[in-house]
């Protein structure tokens, strides 16, 4: 019977006797001595055998190989001080091996368990299990599994109830494609996998339950990038009769909660918020990483009708220019810039201006010939700009110009090393309700088609339902969006006009719908 956990044994167990299991994580000789470092799900440990102690242990501790599966009996000792690692949690001591039992042989394994370097995906993923043997990987899981237990003590807390909702379900069109599971009891028609628990939570709202939360599973039939796979577990809540600032006041007490339990770091709250518009305006983007400044300024003003044709044509275009300072970029070099130049290009611009300030704000650029005194002076005024800095400009439409440079901004930021460590959290609120789909030009849903409007907006449904904001407000860290939410459409009537807008025909809406409407009807409370 174990004892023990490799990584949990200290000082205060010298003496004793012990059994631990684990793998043969490093093996070495020193001067006759064999030294084995054992690794279970908590750590390591070192194992002693020593010839003068057992010849045999000392010998089968020879034979022994990197992740071979052990049962250990032993003694545990204090290391002599030169020995001792402070770089393990059970640095102080090691096992003095009196009895090995090997459980099982391995083979030589693809990788390292304790490589460092970098291993290839496909080769991680075939061997999963050996990559999850990792350190890393297994500190990844724990990490998980230490955010859960914290989020389900925090959520119960507060009166909250956790309820699995179904994973087979109908198809409903909320955005993205689904994963379809063919269902045997009736040919040719399919379940759907949920890409959110949705409608469920809000028809647990109908029923009275008032706080739910769930570890969902979400499923989106959708092209891979970094932040995006086909499955992934989100924390799922609904509250009902909350405001938006009372459910955003409780998400922050729950995130610096967590925080505390978790990292140990102490979380100021409330967070900072600001509207989309701003974020868009100031940022560049939705998304705003705040551990570094940088904004982005709009100079139209300066350049309307200016003698350099570029930006003034693309003023009266009805197009914008916009400016960000880079703080010490002059010391970039002209092929740095040039990369920047083509990033910017790549992202979507038809190219990158820019004011390189000297000395006694001294502007060196191939375009400051366009440009007149007051021009270049105002410019300087309206970034702030100082001598090392480097101002550059994007003049182009606004859909193209804002997030251009609000991805010029992110990387402006590494390349001179602005980002400052540490959590910044940002609240983004007033979203657009609807947004025209780049490719048929018809409105869509921006989130999802059940938000609320905002009250000071809703009365341009009828008539310029792009002008409508939603009861919407997602939670960025670091320029990560990590949660989003809004209030819900409560009333049925309501959320017949917001399906039309969309497209939605009567006889399309109860079929894929009027289970939801016919909810609405019975006494659905004010829910998000």
């Amino acid at each position: 019977m174990r004892t023990n956990y490799c990584g949990r044994l200290t000082a205060e167990n010298q003496g004793e006797e012990v059994v631990i299991y684990g793998w043969v994580h490093r093996w070495r000789d020193h001067g006759g001595i064999v030294f084995i470092d054992m690794r279970d799900v908590t750590g390591l440990v070192q194992l002693a055998f020593d010839p003068q102690r057992s010849g045999e242990m000392h010998s089968i501790g020879h034979s022994l190989r990197s992740e071979d599966v052990l049962r250990i009996e032993g003694t545990v000792a204090l290391r002599p001080v030169e020995t001792i690692n402070p770089d393990m949690a059970t640095g102080e001591v090691e096992v003095n091996v009196t009895e090995v039992e090997v459980l099982n042989r391995a083979e030589t394994p693809p990788f390292s368990v304790e490589e460092r370097a970098d291993v290839e995906d496909v080769l991680r993923l075939r061997y999963r299990y050996i990559d999850l043997r990792r350190e890393e990987m297994r500190d990844n899981l724990m990490l998980r599994h230490r955010v859960t237990r914290s989020v389900r003590s925090f959520l119960d807390s507060h009166d909250f109830v956790e309820v699995e909702t179904p994973v087979l379900t109908k198809s409903t069109p909320e955005g993205a494609r689904d994963f379809l599971v063919p269902c045997r009891l009736q040919p040719g028609k399919f379940y759907a996998l949920p890409q959110s628990p949705q409608l469920f939570k809000q028809l647990l709202m109908v029923s009275g339950l008032d706080r739910y939360y769930q570890f969902a599973h979400a499923f989106r039939d959708e092209d891979l990038r970094a932040d995006r796979q086909p499955e992934h577990t989100q924390i799922d809540v609904e509250m009902s009769f909350m405001t938006a600032p009372e459910i955003t006041a409780l998400l922050e007490d729950l995130l610096v909660s967590l925080f505390a339990e978790v990292s140990g770091d102490e979380l100021h709250k409330p967070f900072p918020s600001m509207t989309y518009e701003e974020a868009l305006l100031r940022y560049g983007t939705d998304k705003p990483d705040l551990r570094f400044d940088l904004p982005i300024v709009d100079v139209s003003h300066i350049f309307r009708g200016s003698g350099f044709a570029v930006f003034a044509r693309t003023i009266e275009d009805g197009g914008i220019v916009r400016a960000i300072r880079a703080p010490g970029a002059a010391k970039l070099s002209r092929r740095e810039i040039d990369g920047l130049t083509d990033f910017a290009v790549s992202e979507g611009a038809r190219g990158l201006a820019y004011l390189i300030i000297r000395e006694g704000l001294e502007v060196k650029s191939p375009i400051a010939k366009f440009m007149t005194t007051g021009e270049i002076d105002s410019t300087l005024a309206a970034v702030d700009a100082e001598a090392g800095d480097i101002i550059f400009f994007v003049a182009d439409r606004e859909p193209v110009a804002v997030p251009v440079l609000g991805a010029v901004r992110n990387r402006l930021a590494r390349e001179l090393d602005l980002v400052r460590p540490g959590w910044k959290f940002l609240w983004v609120t007033d979203f657009p309700m609807f947004k025209l789909d780049d490719d048929t030009g018809e409105i869509v849903a921006e989130h999802h088609p059940f938000t609320l409007p905002n009250e000071d907006t809703i009365g341009y449904l009828d008539e310029e339902p792009l002008r409508v904001r939603g009861s919407l407000y997602d939670l960025v860290l670091n320029g990560v969006e990590i949660a989003s939410g809004s209030l819900r459409i409560h009333k049925p009537d309501l959320q017949r006009k917001i399906l039309h807008i969309l497209g939605h025909q009567d006889h399309q809406m109860e079929a894929d719908f009027g289970f939801l409407l016919e909810a609405l009807r019975y006494g659905a409370p004010p829910h998000g």
